[in-house]
């Protein structure tokens, strides 16, 4: 996988702002926002190491940090991803967030979530991707099969990859279990960050909307604003899909671009009740153009 960094700082942005990450950056996008403030990553001579997934889990695994950041770039542009969700999915209380761009299918990525996590404490989540009531897996459009013989929760895993996570599962010891005592039960929470591109970005036709339906509680719906044109148009969005009801949805400005008392202003001009506005701490501690923060 084409790594260009890897470091530890505070979350940025998102529920687990200001918490520690491990920061996974990939490079290579399919956009081209006008205020991209990664666009190094992007670059077809951008520097990277060619990193295998026993080497990432590894890294992970070693790291100490609890958060893992997925992100570019954009992450899901990298072929091997899934199978680095997975092989991650088995080590013992990792969170994985996926930040992604709004312009790639959720679709695969829903699938090994619902085969991966746990749902008899979780009634009535939206679109549970497939599960039945028992949490099995049904065929319903969103890409999940039946379970396939093996290792508990090894579903689509190569040998490689259950040699791997095996391994640090030796480590950490016993694998935590579910109420029925029969099936590993992960402590991992595997969730997306998920831009909606507004107006001024110029990509904003590269959006899919269908990906609203994998999202749940625990993931996000970011709004990167510039103008009040962009914050018209992300109010009309948040109500027709009711992103609201369905997961975290933020607003944050494009840095230099817009005034944030502005978006406070709209927000209770709009009345945006449960819509929170967010500002990019790593920006207010660092250089904004700083990178490795």
């Amino acid at each position: 996988m084409r790594l260009a960094e890897s470091f530890v700082s505070i979350n940025g942005e998102g529920p687990r702002a200001g918490e520690l990450a491990l920061f996974l950056r990939f490079v290579g996008c399919n956009l081209s926002c006008s205020y991209c403030d990664t666009r190094w990553a992007n670059e077809p001579g951008c520097e990277y190491e060619d990193k295998s997934i026993e080497e990432l889990i590894d890294l992970v695994a070693s790291s100490g940090i609890k958060n893992v950041t997925l992100t570019g770039g954009e992450p899901m542009l990298q072929q091997e991803l899934p199978a680095l969700a997975r092989g991650l999915l088995r080590l013992h209380g990792i969170r994985i967030e996926i930040e992604t761009n709004g312009a790639v299918s959720l679709c695969e990525m829903a699938g090994i979530r619902a085969k991966a996590e746990p749902y008899e404490d979780m009634p009535g989540q939206p679109d549970e991707a497939g599960l039945s009531d028992d949490g099995s897996s049904r065929m319903d459009g969103t890409g999940l099969s039946d379970e396939v013989p093996g290792q508990p929760g090894e579903a689509g895993l190569s040998d490689d990859e259950k040699t791997v996570t095996r391994k640090h599962e030796n480590k950490s010891g016993n694998k935590p279990k579910n109420k029925s005592g029969n099936k590993p039960v992960n402590a991992v929470r595997l969730s997306f960050t998920m831009d909606y591109k507004l107006p001024s970005s110029g990509c904003e036709s590269a959006m899919l909307t269908d990906n609203f339906r994998y999202l749940r509680q625990e993931d996000t719906v970011k709004f990167v604003s510039g103008s009040r044109e962009d914050l018209e148009r992300a109010a009309d969005i948040i109500s027709q899909h009711n992103l609201t009801e369905r997961c975290h949805v933020y607003i944050s400005p494009v840095y230099g671009s817009i005034d944030p008392q502005d978006i406070v202003g709209f927000m209770a001009e709009r009345k945006m009740n449960d819509v929170r506005l967010q500002l990019q701490l790593h920006k207010l501690i660092w250089d904004p153009c700083k990178r490795g923060v």
